[in-house]
């Protein structure tokens, strides 16, 4: 499995943005510009929470089980890769949801002086903030998932182990 890379996360949300400002700018010149939900930045919130929480369970599990402890619950990998790839997943809708209210959000700075307005780019900003979080969520739980590294692999291929 490859690890998330905050540049390809860097790149969606990037082309998200540039593109939802560019969108948001056609439709106001058109007459009405969608509004920012509301519970947007409050399901990417608890999206980032649930993350976390996995990640944090996953992390005292294997935590206890490499210490051996006699109560210790051992993580079965098949969980731990499904909820990699929910963590992975999840940054990259993430991004690019982030991206595109980051651009509405930039859009609605010109106009913050109407009210309806300024509460659209107050639920955009903290929508890119929830967003944020869960990318950081996922990549918190990619690296405590992640596998230590093969002590052996030092040697390289093809060379005999010391003795």
């Amino acid at each position: 499995m490859r690890e998330l890379r905050i540049r390809v996360l860097a790149g969606v949300f990037v082309v998200a943005g540039v593109l939802s400002w560019a969108g948001a700018r056609l439709w106001n010149s058109l007459g009405t510009l969608p509004s920012v939900p509301v519970a947007a930045p409050i399901v990417l919130a608890l999206i980032a929470v649930v993350l976390a929480a996995t990640a944090l369970s996953l992390r005292a599990r294997l935590r206890a089980q490499r210490e051996r402890q006699h109560d210790a619950k051992g993580v079965d990998p098949l969980m731990a890769a499904r909820a990699v790839v929910f963590g992975q997943a999840s940054a990259l809708v993430a991004a690019l949801v982030a991206g595109m209210y980051g651009g509405v959000g930039v859009f609605l700075l010109e106009s913050l002086d109407i009210p309806a307005r300024r509460d659209q780019a107050v639920y955009a900003g903290f929508s890119v903030l929830a967003g944020v979080g869960v990318i950081a969520a996922a990549i918190f739980l990619e690296r405590v998932c992640k596998l230590p590294e093969d002590e052996d692999d030092h040697n390289g291929p093809g060379t005999a182990p010391a003795a």
